[in-house]
């Protein structure tokens, strides 16, 4: 028997394996700070009430879309800074037109001149995956414009099997996207102009967003298949409220306390970039890079 094609097909599985599984980030801030022991510790009901469910021993809340509304909660301070994370599971099948988010807001605060930093679960439809999508607004949707800052990626595992813990850390030198710990984005701050200074509060809703959430609009919510059902669970947060004291420190990325991500942060984060990521809003060719100078550098 002739071993070497064998050994090829051996070898260029490994490759593959190596290249897709997740890498250890040194660094685990899920495991760091402790969740809330009860939703109402930290949340209220922001709407759609009759679609939304808190546990018994209020460590978890379940909220869904259908025909008539979906839900939303929001969390009873704001901060100016931050660590914020939480175990959510999605729903299978076809959810296309549903947008499942996890963010921090001041719009009811300044409305139509508010900043943003979101995580989205696009809905999607039967055989494709979900499209997770970051972005962050600044003063009223970005610089006077409505400008976002999208990158969207693929996940290396089915969200919809179980719970996976999704984070957003941000302070005044950077904001960074974590899943499972591995950090996918870094938004470093280069001027006033283009980062979120001021308070947010911190947000979970499911809603129909036909309009744009699946391929564009092309697919859009069919309540055939309602309800469009979201799990959250082991809510974090932590960091300075508004009403902190100035020697509030704010929350760092790594365990180093300094500034920026460690090494093997970074290099879990190209990871996540190399094989998940679907879109850069810094390299779309339709982008006037006028409005995004943070893409010019």
């Amino acid at each position: 028997m002739d071993l070497l094609p064998l050994l090829l097909l051996l070898l260029l599985h490994l490759v593959v394996h190596c290249s897709t599984a997740q890498p250890s980030p040194g660094y685990f801030p899920s495991y760091r700070y402790r969740p809330l022991r009860g939703f109402y510790r930290g949340f209220n009901n922001l709407w759609g009430p009759e679609h939304q469910i808190v546990a018994g021993d209020q460590r978890s809340v379940t909220i869904w879309l259908d025909s008539h509304s979906g839900s939303g909660f929001k969390s009873i301070k704001p901060f100016r800074n931050g660590y914020f994370s939480a175990s959510i599971k999605l729903q299978p099948g076809y959810t296309a037109g549903v947008n499942t988010a996890f963010y921090l807001s001041n719009n009811q605060a300044h409305p139509g001149f508010h900043d943003e930093v979101d995580i989205e679960f696009l809905g999607t439809t039967p055989g494709k995956p979900y499209t997770l999508q970051t972005n962050v607004y600044v003063r009223g949707s970005g610089d006077g414009t409505v400008i976002g800052r999208e990158m969207k990626f693929h996940l290396w595992f089915d969200p919809t099997a179980g719970f996976h813990h999704y984070a957003i850390l941000w302070n005044p030198n950077e904001i960074v996207f974590f899943v499972d710990d591995v950090p996918i984005r870094r938004y470093p701050r280069r001027n006033a102009g283009t980062y979120p200074m001021r308070p947010m509060w911190l947000y979970g809703s499911i809603w129909d967003a036909s309009s744009w959430a699946t391929e564009d609009g092309k697919y859009k919510a069919d309540y055939r298949y309602q309800p469009f059902v979201a799990r959250f669970t082991r809510f974090t947060l932590h960091g300075c409220s508004a009403f902190a004291p100035p020697g509030c420190l704010p929350v760092p990325p790594s365990g180093s306390g300094a500034a920026g991500l460690s090494p093997r942060q970074n290099a879990a984060m190209q990871w996540a970039q190399k094989n998940y990521m679907v879109y850069n809003y810094c390299s779309d060719p339709k982008r006037d890079r006028s409005f995004i100078p943070e893409c010019r550098s």
